[in-house]
């Protein structure tokens, strides 16, 4: 009985040093709701996310560049529409990483299309 608890005890003592606690990197995510309405004069922005390609309105874009192409794209406190269409291939980390570039453009909502 004394070696059990020896094993348990060894096995608990090395889970608790070998996990982490810590958060690595959050993405805000949200249901669809009624936010604020949007003017039928904003036209909303289509995003094609493949798995090694992005376009933007069909012109072809590298990842890096989107969030400065979008700042330059709208006035200043306009809330602009971006639908984001999934192509084949995409991973998860991809639409993670559209989402963290995303995060730090203001007047940008992004909806994810899905398949119904």
């Amino acid at each position: 009985m004394t070696s059990l608890i020896d094993v348990i005890f060894l096995l608990l003592l090395f889970f608790m040093l070998s996990s982490t606690f810590s958060k690595f990197a959050e993405v805000e995510l949200s249901a669809a709701t009624g936010g604020a309405a949007i003017t039928s004069e904003v036209r909303p922005l289509f995003l094609q996310l493949g798995a090694a390609d992005l376009r933007l309105n069909g012109e072809p874009l590298p990842l890096d560049a989107l969030a400065q192409r979008l700042r330059e794209g709208g006035a200043a406190g306009e809330v602009r529409p971006l639908l984001i269409s999934l192509r084949d291939g995409v991973t998860s980390q991809r639409l993670t990483d559209l989402l963290v570039a995303l995060r730090g453009v203001p007047g940008v909502a992004p909806t994810v299309l899905g398949d119904a």
